[in-house]
This record gives structure tokens, C-alpha cells and sequence, in this order.
């Protein structure tokens, strides 16, 4: 790949908030060494990979460079709230980066600026199929008959833990667990992650069976999506959400809303509109055929060569 400049350096904004986008980050600067640097002032791009962030840096660099912010999704609900904080930031932004189209649509309508769609990756050597599902539910305790479904992301809001995030559809979540209990025998949900506060006390409002694992560390959570029968994403409005990459690269039988990356792994069949779950089926083999496309190594050149062209 030829370089405009052999010295061109990317400084990517800080996150700290062990959630998915310091992996991403963590992943960027691995395979980029040579590319990123932690001194703004030898940055020739800003990449505001985490917009919530941005008034940690120093506005006369967001003045002084060129600056492209990520987009990860636009929360249709809560948008008026959050429009003078975004208006406030393009001020500072030369170019967008959205992961998914459907991100992209939204943010055409509301910028006249540049949006370049590029998704996000997933490791396709840190997830793999495992056959063996009998063995991995008697590891973590669930019944061999019982029909599990996941639910790995959060879903209280803010610092108020019983509150629903409206966002990623937990009230919806919780009518089609509902519906799965009184059709399938001996159900069980298995939950990751944190605040996930809401759906737990529902859960248990339900007298609904289900097992957490608050901080699951990678290895355990590879062998979740392998023992699971369903994954259902839920959600309003997403970036992603990885659970659907993940789900792809494992083979976990998944339904979705269609939100974020959706549309562009998942077969048609396999994503409904809330009032329609009921004919969703999960595809495994067309997902992991089309999240082949979504793989580090196929993608992260694609950001290097869009980046320092910019």
C-alpha cells in the first residue's frame, strides 16, 4: 500500500471503559504499530473512534487536524436530547466513519459532511464452533434437555439500574422469553454482562429460570454461544451489535431486529419487525458464509488505506 506520507500517524482517541471499542482500538493499533501514535501533536488524523470522548482532546488539535469521528449508531429516541451535543462536535469533524449502513442512512440525513461506511471486524482465531454442546452445559450446570437462550449486553440505563435502556429492547426481550416459556419445555436463560438489572428482575417476576455470568472472560463466552439454542437480539437501535458477528462465526442459532450489522450477515428469514418474531428463523450456515466477509484480516486493511487518503 503506498503511503501519501511514510510518516503519516493516526491518533485514536481514549476510551478506558473495558467495552467493546477499546477491543477494536486494542486491534487497530496491534496489526498498525507503525501507524498510530499517543502524541497529538505528530498526528496528521484524529480518528474519534469513541464520540462520547471527544472533549478529551484539546481543541486546537481538533482545530489544527484532520479529525474523522465514529458514528456507532443514532438513538432515534433520545436524539432531540443529544442533537446540540452533536451540532457542537461537527464543528471539529472533517469526515465521518459509520459500521453499518443502516448508521449510515441515519447519518446522511442530519450531516452534509463525507460518511465513510466501513464495519467493524471480528477475530475469526478467538471465536470457533465447538460440537460439543452436552459437554459444555453440564460444565456450567444447565440441564442437557433445557432449550437456553442468550442475551449477552446490557440493558438498564444509566446509573439508575431498573430503568430499561429503550434502545436495546429489553421490555421486548422479555415478552418473547415470556413467549418461549409457555412453548418450549424447561427453558432457561443465560445472561453476560453488565446492568443487566432489569431483565433479571423481570426474570424472576416471571419465575423464568436463568443463569449469569456478570464479567464472562473470552474463552467463556465462546463456549456460551456453543451451548445456546437461540441468541435474540432485541434492540431498537444498535451499532452492531458483535453479538451478531459472534453468534455468525460460532454458529449460534440467531433472530434479530433489524438493526446495525443485521441485514448485512443475517438472512432475510432470520430478522423480523418486533410484532413478526414468531415466523423469524435462524440461518447458521448463510450467517457464517456472510460474516466470512467481516473477518481483522480482511477489513483492517480497508481502514488503513481509507484513513491516510482522507
Amino acid at each position: 500500500m503506498q503511503m501519501k506520507n511514510k510518516n503519516y500517524k493516526i491518533y485514536i482517541n481514549k476510551i478506558n471503559e473495558n467495552w467493546i471499542v477499546d477491543r477494536l482500538k486494542k486491534e487497530f493499533v496491534t496489526g498498525n504499530k507503525h501507524l498510530v501514535t499517543n502524541n497529538l501533536r505528530k498526528a496528521d488524523l484524529i480518528w474519534i473512534i469513541a464520540p462520547w470522548n471527544w472533549r478529551t482532546i484539546k481543541k486546537k488539535y481538533l482545530i489544527s487536524k484532520k479529525v474523522i469521528c465514529t458514528i456507532h449508531h443514532i438513538d432515534e429516541l433520545k436524539f432531540i436530547d443529544e442533537k446540540e451535543e452533536f451540532l457542537e462536535r461537527e464543528n471539529y469533524i472533517d469526515f465521518y466513519h459509520v459500521p453499518s449502513l443502516v448508521t449510515k442512512h441515519q447519518l446522511e440525513k442530519i450531516t452534509q459532511k463525507k460518511v465513510i461506511y466501513i464495519p467493524f471486524w471480528i477475530d475469526s482465531k478467538k471465536w470457533f464452533i465447538k460440537e460439543n454442546k452436552l459437554e459444555l452445559r453440564e460444565k456450567y450446570n444447565i440441564e442437557s434437555d433445557s432449550f437456553v437462550i442468550g442475551s449477552f449486553q446490557r440493558d438498564s440505563e444509566g446509573s439508575n439500574l431498573s430503568v430499561p435502556k429503550l434502545s436495546k429492547g429489553p421490555d421486548r426481550l422479555i415478552e418473547m422469553i415470556n413467549y418461549f416459556n409457555k412453548n418450549k419445555q424447561n427453558l432457561r436463560v443465560l445472561l453476560t454482562g453488565k446492568r443487566r438489572n432489569y431483565v433479571i428482575a423481570e426474570l424472576e417476576k416471571l419465575g423464568i429460570k436463568y443463569s449469569y455470568y456478570e464479567m464472562a472472560t473470552p474463552l467463556q463466552m465462546n463456549d456460551f454461544y456453543n451451548l445456546l439454542d437461540l441468541y435474540i437480539v432485541s434492540s431498537r437501535f444498535e451499532g452492531g451489535p458483535f453479538a451478531i458477528y459472534e453468534s455468525a462465526i460460532t454458529k449460534t442459532p440467531i433472530i434479530s431486529t433489524n438493526v446495525g450489522i443485521a441485514s448485512e450477515i443475517l438472512a432475510k428469514e432470520s430478522i423480523y419487525e418486533f410484532n413478526s418474531y414468531l415466523n423469524a428463523r435462524p440461518n447458521v450456515e448463510e450467517a457464517f458464509k456472510n460474516v466470512q466477509k467481516f473477518t481483522r484480516e480482511s477489513l483492517l486493511p480497508k481502514y488503513v488505506e481509507e484513513f491516510i487518503n482522507l
